[in-house]
């Protein structure tokens, strides 16, 4: 089992390698869009990316590395959207709602991409660690940011229940995913569980 991690753009000094870890991020998106989380090979990406297999590997040294990382990064737009104006709402559990249905709705307008994925984060071991720290990290912001808009001294009860509702709202996409629920009982869902962790 290997235990390297995925690059970051953290990670690449020049613009060259972003540039090539954008491209193979853009190729996944775009297989997977096609045809789920089975389009998404390893070679079909580096050929849509236009890198050799070799430099994918030591970009995301697995699918799941790969898929994980795109969730990721399209985490990582959503919460900059998110910060680019208030959220709508009253209330803590108002906006965490909004968050969560906006998020939600902008997965499920791409079923396929978004089968994939879940698909790996619920396939992914221990060797995916980092990446999926990195994105529960990104999802606890979008959430803490919704909960108390510019407050950057959160209690550790705030993170508590922003990772609670996290891994709530997770749960809820993966038995959409997989056929368990529809879309408008996955939202009622989450909104049960905003409305008992956040009782105003």
């Amino acid at each position: 089992m290997s235990i390297a991690n995925s690059l970051t753009v953290d990670d690449l000094g020049s613009a060259a390698q972003r540039d090539r870890r954008k491209r193979i991020l853009d190729a996944t998106y775009e297989l997977a869009s096609e045809g789920g989380f089975d389009a998404v090979q390893m070679r079909a990406v580096a050929d849509q990316a236009e890198v050799a297999l070799g430099t994918l590997y030591r970009y995301f040294p697995s699918k799941i590395h790969l898929l994980v990382s795109a969730l990721g990064r399209e985490f990582e737009r959503a919460e900059a959207l998110l910060r680019e104006k208030p959220i709508p709402g009253d209330t803590a559990a108002e906006r965490v709602i909004f968050v969560l249905k906006k998020t939600t709705r902008g997965l499920q307008g791409d079923p396929h991409l978004t089968e994939a994925l879940t698909r790996a984060f619920m396939f992914a071991d221990s060797s995916v660690a980092h990446e999926i720290h990195s994105v529960g990290m990104l999802m606890t912001s979008m959430l803490t940011h919704a909960m108390h808009p510019g407050v950057t001294d959160l209690t550790e009860d705030d993170v508590a229940i922003a990772r609670v509702i996290g891994d709530v709202w997770l749960s809820a996409l993966v038995a959409w995913v997989t056929g368990r629920s529809t879309a408008a009982e996955t939202g009622a869902h989450m909104e049960n569980a905003v409305h008992l962790l956040l009782r105003d």
